[in-house]
């Protein structure tokens, strides 16, 4: 990646969309989006992003246009953007400029794929009414929210193109969660408990309440100060809501809003032991960010008649639920809860190839313009949507061919010599449809190395084709140049084959190739694979595409991105 370009079209853009004057906080999280690993270099790069905005910020809008006009014209193709935008259902009680969604991520783990269309639906949903998308951290469970999954998710926001109207971490906001759950118990809708788990579990699933049900209001007042005063030991006591001990729906059989949990929190230490639940926060936070639209997926549709009770409760404003089916992934775990404990136990890390986290998936090369194509294209249904990993790489093919070049790779190289062969010069285009890319050229005798695969397929009396090459036989003697007449294979070729020359070995790069199982092929790449950086994503033909993740000196390591 060129670091300064890709800088440079950031700023334009930026500029362009905000009256000539680039912010450089946003191109920061744009370039970190592109490749967080420059974290470790912030300073650095935030003095590039300086200078460069400095400049871009000093030109005339007219000469801004025009340079990124030159140097990224798709960045200017808003028309697309809003036409996908249209293909979104309309809204109930949807109005433009007044729709306000957000994104409820736990920082206890990295995103995958489904929370990535979620993210999706609820950011699409707000630019098509020109409204707002606030980002929420939910950081109310001490013993797994962590600083670094935070950063996480916003570095993973930033790939995905979505840039929150604004963030919300909902620790910070300690004092709205006691002060509703002070007024929920005033007014007996909550009471303390301090029930067994295993108890409180048997009368739940029995439909009969507890001997804490009915504790007087103001020695459940006491309770809760003896909470909140870290008077009480973690496990000792809990919050439990007043529902409907008689429901057919489980929720709302009484649910804990409120426990303690002792766990020393990533950003606010042991100033709190008292922490809400899921129901709680969601509902004090959706309140308090002035959210208009819930998007979420249908397994919390049990949830939605508990929120409205606690927000009729407290108070609080209607809100208008988005319900959509989730996304699966057949062959992987889309649970957040799953992938983490695969991690945990086992040598797996958050970006392994068998995994469909965000991260997993940039390092293999999917674009984030196929997750977002991948919305539009499964569509909002209420069913759960089961999606097959080809149609990702169906999306992200279309995406990638036009833009990117191609080599060739020789997978475990056989060494054949072809008999008479002619001494050439093989010119071989960058890109099929992009001859101003220019060639790579591969000088070549009567040596070569073909794949394994190839090789073994090999018949005698047969013709084949080496790849713009030559076409050749094989013989009870070995291999015999036949000729270069393309015309001439087409009319009795068996098949084509991608190869090397064999008598430039020393200028082949040794290429190591990390598939989807995880599993490594090794061989050998054409000596101009050397010219990439580090997170491009190129063609190697016959074989797929692949994303480059390490340079050494005589040696290249690609992730395997689909054929």
């Amino acid at each position: 990646m060129n670091l300064s370009l890709e800088i440079r079209k950031f700023a334009l853009h930026n500029a362009i969309k905000y009256d000539g004057k680039a912010n450089p906080g946003a191109i920061i999280s744009k370039i970190l989006g592109m490749d967080p690993s420059l974290k470790a270099k912030m300073n650095e790069v935030s003095k590039d992003i300086a200078s460069i905005v400095k400049e871009v910020n000093a030109m005339k809008p007219a000469a801004q246009l025009a340079e990124l006009q030159q140097l990224a014209p798709e960045m200017l193709e808003e028309k697309k953007v809003e036409e996908k935008l249209r293909e979104l259902p309309e809204l109930p009680h949807a109005h433009v400029g007044k729709v306000v969604t957000r994104m409820p991520p736990e920082p206890s783990k990295y995103p995958h794929l489904g929370h990535a269309m979620a993210f999706l639906v609820s950011y699409l949903f707000a630019k098509k009414y020109q409204g707002k998308c606030l980002l929420r951290f939910e950081d109310t469970n001490p013993e797994k929210s962590t600083a670094d999954f935070l950063q996480a998710i916003r570095d993973d926001l930033a790939w995905l193109g979505i840039t929150p109207d604004g963030e919300t971490i909902m620790s910070n906001e300690m004092a709205l969660f006691y002060h509703a759950g002070e007024s929920l118990i005033k007014q007996g809708h909550a009471y303390a408990c301090s029930c067994n788990q295993d108890i409180m579990r048997d009368l739940r699933f029995k439909g009969i309440g507890c001997a804490h049900r009915d504790t007087p209001v103001e020695d459940n007042l006491k309770i809760w100060n003896d909470m909140l005063a870290k008077k009480r030991k973690e496990g000792e006591v809990i919050i439990r809501y007043k529902g409907d001990m008689s429901s057919k729906n489980g929720v709302l059989r009484d649910p804990v809003l409120y426990r303690i949990d002792v766990h020393t929190h990533y950003l606010q230490g042991d100033k709190y032991a008292v922490w809400p639940l899921y129901d709680m926060a969601s509902v004090v936070m959706e309140e308090h960010m002035g959210v208009t639209h819930v998007m979420r997926s249908a397994e919390f549709v049990l949830r939605a008649e508990l929120h409205d009770l606690l927000r009729k409760a407290l108070g609080y404003r209607e809100l208008t639920i988005f319900e959509f089916g989730r996304f699966n992934v057949i062959g992987a775990t889309t649970k957040g809860r799953e992938i983490r404990d695969i991690v945990e136990t086992s040598k797996m890390g958050w970006d392994d190839p068998r995994l469909v986290t965000l991260r997993a998936l940039r390092r293999r090369g999917i674009m984030p313009e196929a997750i977002r194509e991948l919305v539009m294209e499964v569509g909002l249904k209420r069913d759960q949507a089961n999606i097959d990993f080809t149609m990702i790489a169906s999306i992200n093919r279309k995406l990638l061919d036009p833009q990117t070049k191609r080599y060739f790779f020789v997978q475990d190289p056989v060494k054949i010599t072809i008999a008479k062969a002619p001494t050439r010069e093989v010119a071989l285009h960058l890109h099929p449809e992009h001859a101003e890319w220019g060639n790579r050229k591969l000088v070549t005798h009567d040596t070569f190395f073909i794949a394994t695969k190839d090789h073994d397929a090999l018949q005698k009396g047969k013709l084949y084709r080496l790849m713009e090459c030559l076409n050749f036989t094989k013989t009870a003697q070995g291999f015999e140049f036949d000729s270069q007449d393309v015309d001439a294979y087409r009319k009795h070729g068996e098949s084509t084959m991608h190869w090397l020359p064999a008598e430039h070995a020393h200028d082949l790069i040794e290429t190591e190739i990390v598939m989807p199982d995880a599993t490594i092929v090794k061989g050998y790449a054409e000596h101009d694979v050397k010219t990439l950086n580090v997170n491009d994503v190129i063609q190697f033909e016959r074989f797929g595409f692949c994303r480059v993740d390490k340079i050494e000196k005589d040696k290249m390591q690609f992730w395997y991105t689909h054929k």
